[in-house]
């Protein structure tokens, strides 16, 4: 399926614990003024009211009837089965809420919801990391194929997703790459999402530069300071993404061990790529030890940076030879570097989720 010039419409929505906006997208391209209204977090009834003018609007701007709904909503939630139980910043959700089913209803196509994580990478492998990786990888000549991503988003929280082989994996219970509570490295007492998030990087520069976390500049700011484009601490602001590069690297090692493929970094922190991205490869490139002292790789794949041209050129080389057939003149390409690649995300996040809910849906209808 060729999604950029697919003609069927799929009705969307960007849902915020504040604003609820939405839209719609046909091939690549959003084809509707997007409607914003707000999300009434704290009543179910106004709430649900909010979906149904704000599908309704968009709507009524199209010349063609839309074939499904799908958009990310903040969980937990039975994702397959379109149920919510927010808890977080959509509390009128929490003790489960049939949203799938109540659309469904109510503008009678498929309804498609996911986690923003998930469809984040998703749209990665779509259009994004993945297949530009794969197409650096031709036209260098190598034999190796990427068919796997696994992305992280950092921001006010640690997220995650997981596409294996073209298809969104969920898990059983719709919690598959729930990363944000893996042990934090730092502070092993604590979970990951402690050490990776905006309020993370206030509170290490805070720490470092002898003020009040109250006062902490904005994580803008701090890498703005880090980079020397902003007066500042700069010491504080480069050790803060390094902390935090340390546990994303950490948490990362784990997963990808498990998991064995390409790494994305999205969401709003993963603009201090440069501050925080030598900190994660130490860690995953580092040792761990046995029992007796004996160190050992501290993952299996070697990982490189695909943002640095001299490591993404070795990433891109491998270790290619011709492995000739017993008994015959035939000889195979044999790349042996295991390796993984990490980057940062091709795509703004926002247009990540959008293609991969489009896709999402076109695929479930598909099949």
């Amino acid at each position: 399926m060729d999604y950029q010039t697919d003609q069927r419409i799929v009705l969307t929505l960007d849902a915020g614990g504040t604003n609820f906006v939405f839209s719609a997208v046909q091939g690549k391209n959003e084809v509707v003024r997007p409607v914003c209204l707000p999300a009434h977090a704290q009543d179910l009834e106004q709430s649900l009211n909010s979906m149904v003018q704000g599908f309704g609007a968009v709507k009524e701007q199209l010349d063609q009837a839309p074939v499904a709904i799908s958009f990310a909503f903040p969980g937990p939630a039975d994702y397959p089965n379109g149920i919510i139980d927010n808890m977080g910043n959509l509390p009128a959700y929490k003790g489960g809420v049939a949203l799938g089913g109540f659309l469904e209803e109510a503008f009678g196509v498929p309804v498609f919801i996911n986690n923003d994580g998930d469809l984040f990478v998703y749209g990665e492998a779509i259009g994004g990391l993945l297949p530009k990786v794969n197409q650096m990888l031709a036209t260098a000549g190598s034999p190796k194929r990427f068919r796997n991503l696994f992305g992280i988003t950092l921001g006010t929280g640690f997220g995650a997703g997981i596409v294996t082989d073209g298809q969104l994996y969920m898990g059983d219970n719709s919690a598959a790459g729930e990363i944000w509570i893996t042990r934090n490295k730092r502070r092993p007492r604590c979970f990951a999402e402690e050490g990776v998030s905006i309020r993370a990087v206030q509170g290490s520069y805070a720490e470092v530069a002898g003020i009040d976390a109250a006062s902490a500049p904005s994580p803008k700011d701090i890498f703005e300071i880090g980079m020397g484009q902003k007066e500042g601490n700069q010491a504080a602001a480069c050790q803060a993404f390094a902390e935090m590069g340390e546990v994303i690297g950490d948490a990362l090692a784990n997963a990808i061990t498990l998991m064995d493929g390409l790494i994305v970094i999205g969401g709003g922190l993963a603009a201090a790529y440069p501050l925080f991205i030598d900190a994660v490869l130490a860690e995953m490139n580092g040792t761990i030890e046995s029992y007796r002292g004996e160190k050992l790789p501290r993952i299996v794949q070697r990982c490189f940076d695909l943002e640095s041209p001299a490591q993404r050129l070795q990433f891109l080389e491998g270790n290619v030879k011709q492995i000739k057939v017993p008994g015959t003149e035939k000889n195979i390409p044999y790349d042996s570097l295991k390796r993984l690649g990490i980057g940062h995300a091709v795509l703004d996040t926002s247009r990540a989720v959008a293609i991969g809910a489009y896709v999402f849906a076109l695929n479930q209808l598909d099949t």
